[in-house]
């Protein structure tokens, strides 16, 4: 069975019980760095084996795991960060089990998009979760669609680009378009900015920020 665990996007006690034990249990854990997910499993004294499995090898790697699966391994995927294949690999993997009609089960637990998305204060009955947008070709046209949605939509962002994002935002949903810009989530440095695209354009000119950023916007 290949079981998707997700781990803290900030603090370490944001990880579930069942997430712990399973952990513990597997043969075998991929991890999208082992260097990161070192620090997560040397806190709760899982000394499973680990072994990479990220978006520079997941081609390479999966039909491998599959193999391994087979064979009746127990293997856990592990992002940095968050649940697997939101924004980081899981997904190949997922499909390829499928395809093999090797189990698999999702186990729930941290994600940013739903904090922040609860955190801004904006309508979230319904929502459209966009991952991170395209540096350069298809940005305008995805801004054009994100603009033109009638519910709240959500988006990953680097620090060093927020203040642009921001702007082009603005650009095509108007700067009085209400948003939030949330900042480290469940880190010692949370951060939630609220208020008009305007103000938050304002608010993030030539200022200096770290960290995981999610950028909710309101409906048209």
């Amino acid at each position: 069975m290949l079981f998707l665990v997700p781990t803290p996007i900030g603090n370490l006690k944001d990880i579930t019980l069942r997430s712990l034990e399973v952990l513990k249990e597997v043969d075998l854990i991929l991890s999208e760095d082992t260097r990161t997910s070192g620090v997560l499993l040397k806190q709760y004294d899982i000394t499973v084996p680990q072994k990479s499995y990220h978006q520079h090898n997941e081609h390479q790697m999966t039909p491998r795991v599959i193999e391994w699966l087979q064979a009746g391994q127990k293997i856990a995927l592990i992002s940095d960060a968050g649940t697997p294949g939101i924004s980081d690999p899981g997904f190949l993997l997922v499909r390829a089990c499928h395809e093999a009609e090797l189990e698999v089960t999702a186990l729930p637990g941290p994600t940013a998009i739903i904090p922040a998305l609860v955190v801004s204060g904006l309508p979230c009955d319904k929502f459209y979760f966009e991952g991170f947008l395209p540096h350069k070709k298809g940005r305008k046209t995805r801004l054009e669609f994100l603009a033109g949605l009638p519910c709240t939509f959500s988006l990953y962002e680097s620090p060093h680009r927020v203040h642009k994002c921001l702007v082009q935002l603005g650009e095509h949903c108007g700067t009085e378009r209400k948003a939030a810009v949330i900042r480290e989530i469940s880190k010692i440095h949370e951060e939630v900015k609220t208020g008009s695209l305007e103000h938050l354009i304002s608010e993030y000119h030539e200022k200096k920020v770290k960290g995981e950023i999610v950028i909710v916007v309101a409906g048209r």
